[in-house]
């Protein structure tokens, strides 16, 4: 399949497990993949080099999603090159504590990198992306945002206000041919999610008995980006084995 060819596609947070997963799907399906990471380069380049082992184009880029100034002169950077039409806002941070025993940092950190870093990367881009008329926008959210989670209040207040600007955003854009949605995933599996939910939960919490894994949700995003899901937009979709 190659129907992103010739699109450029920016994946924040591609060192993670989401993230990566996202990015192989979207270089198989065509397209340039512009790997974003904060700080671990090495994890993108082994990323871009499997990327071309298989076939697909890939560029790196680290920045750091809380700086205004950083941010916008990575952003100028890329689009030196031309227009980004394809971008999936997947950075973000867990610092849990329940709200008593929230610490100021730990509320501003992860709003920041959420919230506050899906504007600084989507302001620039988009009317490059306009004056294209095609664009994908797929923000990931959290089943956190939905159906809350103790002790991430501040998680679920930066996903949840996510939500929010991709049903406002989709409004601004959608007579230029840009969808803007939103994948709201449950328990999958990383390490991160493993260190936190053991098996016996897992069965407890999820209806499909199991964690979804990052392939699942990489599979939802390459849809959203591609041109099968044009009458998608302003959607909040969960990928969650049937939580409620």
């Amino acid at each position: 399949m190659t129907s992103l060819q010739g699109k450029r596609a920016l994946v924040t947070g591609a060192s993670g497990a989401l993230g990566s997963a996202i990015a192989e799907r979207l270089a198989r399906d065509g397209a340039t993949v512009l790997l974003h990471a904060n700080g671990r380069r090495d994890a993108i380049e082994a990323l871009a080099a499997r990327i071309a082992a298989s076939g697909g184009q890939a560029e790196c880029h680290v920045f750091d999603l809380t700086s205004d100034e950083g941010t916008a002169q990575a952003c100028a950077r890329i689009l030196e090159a031309g227009p980004v039409q394809v971008l999936v806002n997947n950075a973000g941070v867990h610092d849990d504590a329940v709200m008593p025993g929230m610490r100021a940092e730990q509320w501003h950190k992860v709003i920041d990198v959420s919230l506050n870093g899906f504007f600084r990367v989507t302001q620039p881009l988009l009317l490059p992306m306009l004056r294209t008329r095609w664009g994908r926008i797929i923000n990931i959210s959290s089943v956190a945002a939905i159906t809350g989670n103790k002790g991430q209040v501040n998680y679920a207040a930066a996903k949840g206000a996510l939500n929010s600007a991709t049903k406002a955003l989709s409004l601004e854009v959608a007579p230029r041919g840009v969808t803007v949605n939103a994948i709201a995933p449950g328990i999958i599996a990383s390490p991160m999610a493993d260190a936190v939910f053991d098996p016996a939960l897992i069965q407890q919490l999820v209806p499909v008995k199991r964690a979804g894994t990052p392939e699942e949700v990489a599979a939802l995003a390459g849809f959203l980006a591609g041109p099968e899901a044009a009458y998608i937009t302003g959607q909040v979709i969960s990928i969650n084995g049937g939580m409620v």
